[in-house]
């Protein structure tokens, strides 16, 4: 799109963020890391240039990956440029979720790309921003649905599509007709635009070339970033196993070293009152081991023995060598042990972290060291984290008089019961709170009496108080439930309002996917949010959208 998009931003602080990621961002967590998030990265640079990297095999395996998605000129172009021996790359990844899943992966890959660019320009060398699938992971119940609000209801949808084995998703099979059929459902969930079609097309094009959830998670991300060249990787791909053999046999003959440190300094953050992401004990082995249906089976370390976590195999350490040796393909990594093979591979000039992905990497500082002392652990740059608001929800904060803020932070309960109560003058709980005081104030003759003529009856003047009491409440909760079939429509306002900025409890990035956006203002708002000038230093932002057509 050519030109700039301004669109109103906000920054905000986040009240309830994760507190050792609140922590790291204010520089208290500095010695769990390697370096400090925001100081120049000339030395993590220097750094990069005394270690090679598979740079020419990588090449290929991403050109053979990518083109297979159908990637843009400008992404190959990328690609080209990591076998500069300058070239660097920033990273960061997810699980392939439908449809691209929850608006923070959307976020994250925004947050690669801005980093990657504002790097490029400070550093004055080649850098990539490069989208990690874990594709090697099996948590299929993660990705196999989205949130739509039809009807002014949040609503999950989930893909008919049962999966019973714990098989990497690289490798699960997307069933087309229930895909179909379960795309239909969604767009019958949101109201046609003219962006509409267009998008219907593109989907359905996108879904008819995929094999797999991976290949189809993998278009639509391609195909929303062609432009700014975005690399994807996903983990489990077999040709990507093929230079990753030395690597796995690295991870399991320093396994009992790095077990060690990443226990050690587990302990150190709970002493220190951290809470974890991740349960770790000594005989983690952090790798999985995949059987002859392709199912992942999470190893534990016994001694020399490497064993299923409910004993489903039991293997040597040099019988797992040997399978690292000959057939890497059965094995792959847990979220402990990916950072090692991910900074194995590429020149990471930094790492993309979510607040929950902060707080695995505080464990693994001296796990780097402990798997090869010319390793360290890149930057950890915390994502952007985003509220996206349309034309409609910003009408309706502004009638509202709303703190856009206060509801992303605590929700729309609060302040919608204030507003309901309000419509009575005096309002509906200053009436009932005046009369419980009163009631009370009644009362109080009646229990000293009973306590002069027998101080048992005190007891029966308490319960009858409180029965009292409980009548007022169920008097003042049904007045509550008739004012708000009398205000149901401006209710739903607010509903709306909460379901947009803070569904389910949680952050809107968390819970809702980028679809309707995309489908109310158009494909194009995805660059114009990358050309908002966000700072990375912030806990939040709220973008205010803008139809693009």
């Amino acid at each position: 799109m050519e030109g700039t998009v301004s669109m109103p931003i906000k920054s905000m602080r986040l009240e309830n963020r994760n507190y050792l990621a609140a922590q790291y961002v204010k520089g208290k967590l500095h010695h769990f890391f390697s370096y400090h998030p925001y100081e120049s990265l000339k030395d993590r640079v220097n750094h990069l240039q005394t270690r090679t990297f598979p740079r020419s095999e990588l090449s290929s395996i991403l050109i053979k990956m990518n083109k297979a998605w159908g990637a843009s000129s400008e992404t190959l172009r990328q690609i080209e440029r990591l076998q500069h021996p300058e070239s660097v790359v920033v990273v960061g990844g997810q699980q392939a979720g439908l449809l691209t899943g929850p608006l923070y992966t959307i976020h994250k890959i925004i947050s690669i790309i801005k980093f990657a660019n504002m790097q490029e320009e400070k550093l004055q060398i080649p850098v990539i921003p490069l989208f990690w699938i874990a594709g090697e992971d099996h948590d299929y119940d993660e990705i196999n649905h989205i949130f739509t609000t039809p009807n002014n209801k949040l609503t999950k949808r989930k893909i008919a599509q049962e999966e019973w084995l714990k098989v990497p998703i690289s490798d699960l099979h997307i069933e087309k007709t229930k895909a179909e059929q379960w795309m239909k459902q969604i767009f019958h969930d949101i109201t046609e635009t003219e962006h509409t079609k267009p998008l219907v097309e593109k989907l359905f094009t996108h879904l008819g070339k995929a094999n797999t959830f991976v290949d189809f998670f993998a278009r639509i991300v391609l195909d929303l970033f062609k432009e700014e060249g975005l690399v994807v990787i996903d983990s489990g791909n077999e040709d990507l196993r093929s230079i990753e053999r030395d690597i796995f046999i690295q991870l399991i003959e320093r396994q009992p070293e790095m077990t060690k440190a990443i226990n050690s300094t587990a302990e150190k953050l709970h002493q220190a009152g951290y809470h974890l992401q991740v349960d770790v004990t000594p005989s983690d082995a952090n790798l999985f081991y995949h059987d002859e249906r392709n199912e992942r089976i999470l190893l534990m370390r016994d001694g020399n023995h490497w064993v299923g976590k409910h004993e489903e195999v039991k293997l040597t350490t040099e019988e797992l060598r040997q399978i690292a040796r000959e057939h890497p393909e059965r094995l792959s990594n847990n979220v402990l042990s990916r950072p090692f093979m991910q900074e194995s591979l590429l020149p990471t000039l930094s790492f993309i972290a979510g607040d929950g992905e902060i707080s695995y990497w505080a464990l693994l500082k001296h796990a780097f060291h402990a798997f090869d002392d010319d390793i360290k652990m890149p930057p950890v740059i915390p994502r952007l984290s985003i509220t996206l608001i349309n034309a409609r929800l910003k009408k309706l904060i502004e009638n509202r008089q709303l703190d856009e803020r206060m509801i992303i932070n605590n929700g729309c309960h609060q302040v919608r019961l204030n507003w309901l109560t309000a419509q009575q003058n005096p309002p509906v709980q200053v009436i009932f709170k005046e009369a419980e005081r009163q009631l009370r104030q009644t009362h109080e003759p009646i229990q000293s009496l009973t306590e002069q003529v027998n101080p048992t009856l005190r007891n029966e003047a308490e319960k009858n108080l409180q029965q009292l009491l409980r009548t007022l409440q169920y008097l003042e909760q049904r007045t509550i439930n008739e004012m708000e079939k009398k205000y149901a429509w401006e209710l739903s306002q607010f509903k709306e309002v909460e379901l947009g900025l803070r569904p389910r409890e949680q952050l809107q990035e968390r819970v809702l996917n980028i679809l309707p956006f995309l489908n109310e203002c158009g494909a194009n708002i995805i660059n114009a949010i990358l050309q908002q000038p966000f700072s990375f230093k912030e806990d939040h932002y709220i973008v205010f959208l803008q139809d693009l057509t």
